[in-house]
């Protein structure tokens, strides 16, 4: 019996053999879950667990060419919520099927009869498959539910938003709270307009000392400022953020609709400045902006000048040297935000320089491996209206932007005088900027 079927009825008495048998029925389980139990143990298990592992080599294979045939689609489906739970729940089956699979392909070696020498190399060999498998499987699981808790807790509901002039615009408002003033400011404001169909993305900065920011009739904020946020110093494009969450009743549906009435005013007053509408909005407190800078492994700057890290009247904390630097989350938000021997339009060449920085080394590979850290890195300190419906496109936008040079346009002097801004002037200017450039011919 043992010559036609060594596998199922070995000959126990020969130590050799059950040695052979033993690495064969536990390579053949790691490779294939269930083929330990269809040729040596109990056949309906085995047949279960084949088809389940079959199942699951079709459904990544399945996903693997939508990704390849159809990238927008298969980014939506892995960033939806529902599909998450799914695939949260399926890593948690699997899971335990490598366990159970694992755990009795062990029995069914019959280690007694292996040769002595032989048996701590197999029970070794089974701890590292049930790491493997068991652990792979479990911490996939974990990686999954927190990137739909993260989902949940950071992007809003809602369908896919068409473009409009063939762009998405999205706005970036760095959160400035701190307990020497009243309420948060943007220390930040970036609108980021990104072509459609190519990728190709340009940056807006604007001063957060903006004077007479303007307003549409349609706005809100026309009746109070119908000549433009213009009450001088006390008017400053940012000042506009705390003024507004003392004025709720200007957009009573914000909160309802995942806005606030502050990120609302930004909008109005962005729309007047750039003559680009604002579809997306997204708030990142600074305070909590290096974690996301560590959870990504930090940054690669290329600094011009050296940088002093201070604030005026204030020690000296340290220096960033010229050069190409690694940044971590520290170093990171100091160079955004230092203002020793700085005026704020150098710090807002230092943000756009650390933004551009982010979505270049923003990878894949970078997101996959560090996934769970940025994940919940990004809940602490993200705000935004972009609906998760929007996420597969936009990542897909992302993608493509990589083959394009980021066109970066700052509304300051001499360009623009942000105590007397021309407004035609700056729209003009952005016209131009996000004007549709050529696709750029591959390198042979």
């Amino acid at each position: 019996m043992s010559h036609t079927s060594p596998l199922r009825h070995p000959d126990s008495r020969d130590p050799a053999v059950m040695g052979r048998r033993a690495w064969w029925l536990l390579a053949l389980n790691l490779l294939v879950p269930g083929s330990a139990q269809l040729l040596a143990g109990n056949r309906r298990w085995g047949r279960f667990a084949v088809g389940a592992t079959f199942t699951l080599w079709a459904i990544a294979a399945g996903a693997a060419l939508l990704f390849w045939l159809w990238r927008p689609a298969a980014l939506t489906l892995a960033t939806n919520v529902v599909v998450l739970w799914v695939v949260q729940l399926g890593l948690v089956f699997y899971a335990v099927l490598w366990l159970v699979t694992t755990l009795n392909a062990f029995t069914l070696v019959r280690l007694v009869r292996t040769p002595p020498r032989a048996r701590l190399p197999i029970a070794i060999f089974t701890v590292l498959s049930l790491v493997l498998t068991v652990g792979t499987a479990s911490y996939a699981a974990v990686v999954a539910g927190v990137g739909r808790d993260a989902l949940s807790a950071v992007f809003a509901g809602g369908t896919i938003v068409e473009p409009i002039d063939g762009r998405y615009t999205i706005l970036l408002l760095g959160g400035d709270a701190g307990a020497d003033r009243f309420g948060l400011r943007p220390d930040s404001m970036t609108l980021v307009s990104i072509d459609a169909t190519t990728g190709a993305v340009t940056m807006v900065g604007i001063p957060r000392n903006l004077y007479n920011a303007p307003f549409s009739e349609d706005s809100p904020l026309w009746d109070a400022w119908p000549n433009g946020f213009d009450c001088g110093d006390e008017c400053l494009l940012a000042y506009l953020y705390p003024w507004a969450e003392e004025h709720p009743e200007l957009y009573p549906n914000a909160e309802k609709e995942g806005s606030t009435p502050a990120i609302e005013a930004m909008r109005d007053a962005v729309e007047g400045v750039t003559g680009l509408p604002v579809q997306f909005t997204v708030l990142i407190d600074m305070a909590g902006f290096a974690s996301l800078i560590d959870a990504l492994g930090g940054v690669v700057v290329t600094v011009e000048n050296p940088v002093t890290l201070g604030i005026n009247g204030g020690p000296v904390v340290g220096e960033i040297a010229a050069g190409e630097q690694r940044m971590d989350g520290y170093t990171a938000l100091w160079y955004a935000r230092s203002r020793y021997e700085l005026t704020d339009f150098d710090r807002m060449k230092h943000q756009r320089d650390i933004q551009e920085a982010m979505l270049r080394q923003l990878e894949p590979g970078v997101v996959l491996t560090r996934f769970q850290a940025i994940a919940e890195a990004s809940s602490d300190l993200v705000r935004t209206d972009i609906p998760q419906s929007m996420l597969g496109v936009l990542s897909d936008l992302a993608v493509l932007s990589r083959e394009h040079e980021i066109v970066r346009l700052e509304l300051v002097p001499p360009l623009i005088d942000n105590v007397e801004p021309d407004f035609e002037v700056a729209r003009a200017s952005i016209a131009t900027a996000v004007a549709p450039r050529p696709t750029p011919t591959p390198t042979p």
